[in-house]
């Protein structure tokens, strides 16, 4: 409350300019409209007021984050502390973690000069070393250093092999991390993906991937297969207790969350189906899981050569379990990333073949074939896209009037702010909304709007998503109240 308090002094200077330059605040018709003027004030300057909007953000109320990577949301300095928790050690000369536990008890027995492998104290407490490392676990100084760097999108995705080893320990802990951290930027719900799902792999289903052989057949046989198999059944067990166990807690009238589990769209034919299968069953089985999802770089060569076939197996699947909701990641592509051919469909297979309803990015849009009545299907549908600015800026070059959040808005196609990955582009959501501010020039009401619509377009049940729409009414209530009680009296 302290912190509301002198935040909400801060304003004062905006919003005295902005009843300066409008009607005074008896004459304000809300709370709401005062609120209005004071955000006009920061985005239609000579230059974006970045400091006053970041301010503004923070305290406005959020509702959800729905592109949202569990294991790229913690930051690498929480893994670090993990590494101590598993007995592991850094390497000095990698930056990799060695999960040998004899190396770690070896090298800690040494003088710390002498030592190869920190852990992750000792890293913690090396400036230098993690300086260094940080730049290799996140974005972090990319774009102010000179180290020899790789291209951003392998810079972004090579990140997550190092922090791997620890990522899906304590899992707990990672949780309410992003739990305080949320509640602390005014952010109401989360809508995680979480773990990968259960895998499996069939040499002869692989074989027939390979030769366009494929048919629906094969994949009811291989799904009969899996039925049977003990050890695949195990895990998709497991991974319904970790959420159960993980999550015990973290709902209240604070913070909720639900999980999505995913595909790694980058592996072999039957691998990513055999995941698909345990995600369609893991979101029937919980409550708590509410969507299932494909991630990986879109650009790599198995992930454009299968795409077609991942849409026909989510298709398959959906057929079987119409309930289940799709929110996957598509036309996350920029030109030159790949051949041209390859940015003409990614959006409308996973609408028209997978059936999705959401779709992860979108940045393809301006390639697509049709990509005006995909864009009117969209609207019509009421299937929101999931816009990351941070990341696509990082990863694909892509913002400011590039950006198709541009076309989105003109086209009516509706569209959350979100962070994908805010450990790995350390972010938050508030950030987000700053940039899409700061370089779009919306009005209060639309920024407001994209904050009900987080919850509107999330795979929440339905009572839960009037609850938290009706908890948000109050909190933006509060909000606006107090900014207009921050306003300064006029003089008579």
């Amino acid at each position: 409350m302290q912190k509301t308090s002198v935040g909400l002094k801060a304003l004062a200077i905006p919003l005295a300019a902005a009843l300066l330059c409008g009607a005074p605040l008896a004459q304000a018709a809300s709370n709401e409209a005062v609120t209005s003027n004071v955000f006009a004030s920061m985005v239609t300057a000579r230059e974006p007021k970045l400091a006053e909007l970041t301010m503004f953000f923070t305290m406005m109320p959020k509702g959800g984050d729905l592109h949202h990577h569990y294991s790229g949301a913690l930051y690498a300095e929480q893994y670090l502390r993990w590494v101590d928790k598993q007995g592991f050690c850094v390497n000095k000369t990698g930056y990799t973690i060695n999960e040998d536990k004899t190396v770690a008890k070896a090298e800690h027995a040494k003088p710390l000069a002498e030592r190869v492998c920190l852990s992750g104290e000792d890293t913690l407490q090396d400036n230098a070393f993690l300086a260094n490392l940080l730049q290799r676990w996140s974005d972090k100084d990319f774009y102010n250093h000179s180290a020899i760097q790789n291209p951003p999108d392998r810079q972004f995705f090579d990140t997550f092999a190092y922090f791997n080893p620890v990522a899906s320990t304590n899992t707990a802990d990672g949780l309410q991390t992003l739990k305080r951290r949320a509640i602390d930027e005014n952010l109401s719900y989360i809508e995680t993906i979480f773990e990968i799902a259960p895998i499996a792999q069939d040499a002869a289903f692989d074989a027939k991937a390979q030769a366009g052989a494929l048919s629906d057949a094969d994949l009811a046989a291989y799904m009969t297969k899996l039925d049977g198999d003990q050890a695949f059944q195990g895990w998709i067990a497991a991974y319904l207790e970790n959420v159960k166990t993980a999550g015990a807690g973290i709902d209240d009238d604070q913070f909720t969350l639900r999980y999505q589990p995913f595909a790694l769209r980058f592996l072999s034919p039957s691998q990513v189906f055999s995941q698909m299968v345990s995600s369609f069953k893991l979101a029937t089985a919980s409550p708590q899981i509410v969507g299932v999802n494909i991630v990986g770089q879109e650009s790599t060569h198995v992930s454009m050569r299968d795409y077609a076939l991942h849409m026909k197996m989510y298709g398959f699947l959906k057929a079987k379990y119409p309930s289940v909701k799709l929110a996957l990641h598509a036309g996350e592509l920029s030109l030159g990333m790949v051949e041209p051919e390859g940015l003409k469909f990614h959006i409308k297979d996973a609408l028209d073949v997978a059936g999705a309803s959401r779709i992860g990015h979108g940045m393809d849009i301006v390639h697509e074939r049709d990509a005006l009545g995909i864009m009117k299907k969209m609207h019509d549908r009421n299937i929101a896209v999931e816009v990351n600015l941070s990341s696509n800026d990082f990863i694909l070059g892509i913002k400011d009037q590039e950006h198709p959040v541009t076309l989105f808005r003109k086209y009516g196609v509706p569209f959350v702010l979100s962070t994908d990955d805010a450990g790995v582009s350390r972010n938050n959501l508030s950030g987000e909304y700053v940039l899409f501010a700061s370089r779009y020039q919306p009005t209060y009401g639309e920024v407001k709007k994209l904050s009900y619509d987080s919850i509107r377009y999330s795979f929440l049940a339905d009572a839960d998503k009037q609850r938290l729409l009706k908890a948000l009414d109050g909190k933006f209530d509060k909000f606006e109240a107090d900014v207009a009680k921050a306003q300064p009296k006029q003089k008579r």
